[in-house]
């Protein structure tokens, strides 16, 4: 198993909104380190990584939302270390401004060199609010997408497809096109943090013939298949990469600072492995639990994931959870 890249984060920004699925399960409590300290950390990993693992991509995160109370100089950090968040801006969970309040924030936003700006649509406004936990944060998007293609920027939105919003699809791709959208990409939501919540209402095969063509078109269909198409399709290669995570919080950030780079990485490595030692391949898993006539739409990702934690359930085992993406672990691919 090849480490090709490491994260660091530090979730200490908040987020205005409280989505049915955030990955992260915010509750709004912030579980990160303090930023200052978090960020020359994460600049020393990455001066130690170029010198003595040049092939390692190192980026830094630092929140439930990018709502950074000195967004701009968070972003010319991002961008001096060669962070992916310096020149890509994920726009959810920023708080309410005005309309001449958002066209300063993307002025300026423009001028430090920021490229693209993607934004989350749950479906058409009603619905959409009260998925994102917040009334009026439909519109707001809507604003911010506008005032950005107004400064030149590119603009990008999501569309999390289920069984109770497929309906609204059609309209909302519609709307966002009409809006200058420049890549609408609908997709099948993970099942993690609080996703595993929306599995009753997973996008499955019925709701995808009911979607319009325009729709369809744009739905990665190598990507997210039926269950069924899963457990059918030939036998699919192990992972042979992994990405890291290493989540900052005021305890393990003591402990980093103490510790050899190396030896961090090492670590994590190391929990990655007893994690996957714990629990069988795809292909054992499929055997053991794929429905052969499954209809609800899935990442072999999820899949595995969904079934790694029955397997755990089943079974009583205890190990440590390298997929919960609010702690340190790993991501196989």
């Amino acid at each position: 198993m090849k480490t090709t890249s490491i994260l660091l984060q530090t979730l200490c920004v908040p987020c205005a909104c409280r989505c049915r699925y955030c990955l992260l399960a915010w509750d709004g409590n912030v579980i990160g380190a303090e930023y200052e300290r978090s960020a020359r950390y994460a600049e020393r990993f990455v001066a130690w990584a170029k010198e003595a693992r040049p092939a390692l991509s190192v980026s830094f995160a630092f929140g439930y939302s990018m709502e950074h109370p000195d967004l701009l100089r968070a972003i010319r950090f991002l961008q001096r270390i060669g962070s992916p968040g310096g020149t890509f801006l994920q726009c959810d969970g920023m708080r309410f401004r005005t309309d001449d309040e958002l066209d300063r924030l993307f002025e300026d936003l423009k001028a430090v060199g920021m490229e693209t700006l993607n934004f989350t649509f749950y479906g058409t406004e009603a619905y959409h609010d009260r998925f994102a936990g917040r009334t009026g944060d439909f519109s707001l998007l809507c604003r911010m997408l506008q005032s950005a293609k107004r400064h030149g920027l590119s603009v990008t939105a999501g569309m999390p497809l289920t069984a109770e919003n497929a309906s609204m699809a059609g309209e909302l791709c519609d709307l966002l096109t009409d809006l200058g959208t420049e890549s609408i990409l609908p997709f099948v939501p993970h099942g993690e943090g609080r996703g595993s919540a929306l599995e009753p209402i997973r996008f499955d095969l019925a709701a995808y013939e009911r979607l319009p063509a325009r729709v369809k078109t744009r739905l990665n269909t190598d990507l997210y298949q039926t269950e069924a198409a899963w457990v059918a399709s030939p036998r699919c290669e192990p992972e042979t990469r992994r990405m890291l995570l290493l989540s900052l919080t005021e305890e393990t950030l003591e402990c980093c600072e103490r510790t050899p780079f190396s030896d961090v990485i090492a670590k994590l490595e190391a929990l990655d492995e007893r994690y996957y030692a714990a629990v069988p391949s795809f292909e054992a898993l499929k055997a053991r639990y794929g429905d052969p006539h499954g209809q609800k739409f899935y990442r072999r990702r999820d899949l595995f994931h969904l079934w790694q934690k029955r397997y755990l359930s089943e079974n009583n085992l205890s190990v440590y959870d390298v997929t919960d993406e609010r702690q340190s672990g790993s991501r196989r691919f």
